[in-house]
């Protein structure tokens, strides 16, 4: 008895250390996100005591791949490689891709296209300690302290759920998990158990990454059979001037028409779209997204990722069914 005392006393001076290093401002957002979320102070305390500050993280973070112009961009997903493992991914998974695709009104052709783009079919998972990632971004990045807090808080959450340790699992330099590299509050939110074995493992059971993904498209609101863009030509140069930089479906289409913007597609005049310009070499792409490419932009925000996403799973559609 008098040895566990001596046990839980020194584990509970160690969490008080490690509280005690973080600055105030950092210990009371803890704090609140302790009450918040019901993870004990000590659990937290010892998370921090546990994790390692990683410079090359936060020097990731400012080159994210989205900085680059969208011909660059393309060109790092739109490859042969990626088309053909992603055909391959296809038929040794196609009774879970048919069965998610039903349960979840989502097509495969979109849920490969994402496991696709963001690991390469679960070949790069990410090599960063989640946790240290987490903390170095939780304490040291310059703005995205109060979302990158509650992602660690979560992380020890999931990590209680799924009986991790913390300090081994990889991911992401921003803390991106799994075949489809979720986030640990789209972990605890989205995951799937697809298989029915009692686990929810996005590391190494395909069929439960392919299920949590549908699952976050479906809950996100993708409309099965929808068009997710429309190729676009401005007639008139005032059209340039209604060129969105972030899709958030503000416009409708009846502005964008008046403007001088037209597509072959008829639309409704009070369709919420978002008009969207690509950069080629010599010239510029203007494409109108709608609802599913809106959805896309749920799983990255970055307009460039999601158009990636959408060529990536065209020409994997393509190849499958060999048109």
């Amino acid at each position: 008895m008098k040895r566990l005392l001596a046990l839980g006393l020194s584990l509970f001076m160690a969490a008080d250390a490690a509280a005690a290093t973080l600055r105030p401002q950092d210990l009371a957002r803890m704090q609140e996100l302790s009450q918040q979320t019901g993870v004990p102070m000590s659990q937290i305390s010892r998370a921090t005591g546990l994790a390692d500050f990683r410079q090359a993280v936060l020097d990731a973070y400012k080159r994210p791949a989205e900085s680059k112009p969208w011909y660059e961009y393309e060109a790092l997903f739109l490859t042969e490689k990626r088309i053909r493992q992603g055909v391959d991914f296809w038929r040794t998974h196609a009774a879970d891709l048919a069965r998610a695709e039903r349960t979840f009104n989502v097509p495969a052709s979109v849920i490969v296209a994402i496991i696709g783009v963001e690991t390469f079919y679960g070949g790069n998972m990410g090599k960063h300690p989640v946790l240290d990632s987490l903390y170095t971004l939780a304490f040291y990045h310059p703005t995205r302290t109060e979302f990158f807090s509650k992602e660690f808080v979560n992380y020890i959450r999931l990590g209680n759920q799924q009986g991790w340790d913390l300090k081994a699992r990889q991911g992401s330099y921003a803390g991106a998990m799994g075949m489809g590299q979720f986030m640990p509050s789209s972990y605890l939110t989205y995951a799937v158990d697809f298989d029915g074995d009692g686990h929810k493992d996005l590391f190494s059971n395909p069929t439960d990454a392919i299920g949590s993904v549908a699952n976050y498209f479906h809950k996100h609101g993708w409309k099965m059979g929808d068009a997710v863009v429309e190729a676009a030509q401005l007639t008139r140069p005032a059209a340039a001037g209604k060129v969105q930089d972030r899709v958030e479906l503000k416009q409708r289409w009846q502005e964008l028409q008046n403007a001088g913007v037209r597509v072959k597609t008829p639309l409704q005049a009070d369709t919420p779209v978002t008009l969207l310009q690509y950069a080629q070499p010599d010239y510029s792409e203007y494409w109108v997204a709608r609802q599913n490419f809106y959805v896309i932009t749920r799983y990255n925000k970055s307009p460039l990722y999601a158009m990636a996403v959408h060529n990536l799973s065209q020409q994997i559609a393509k190849q499958y069914y060999g048109r």
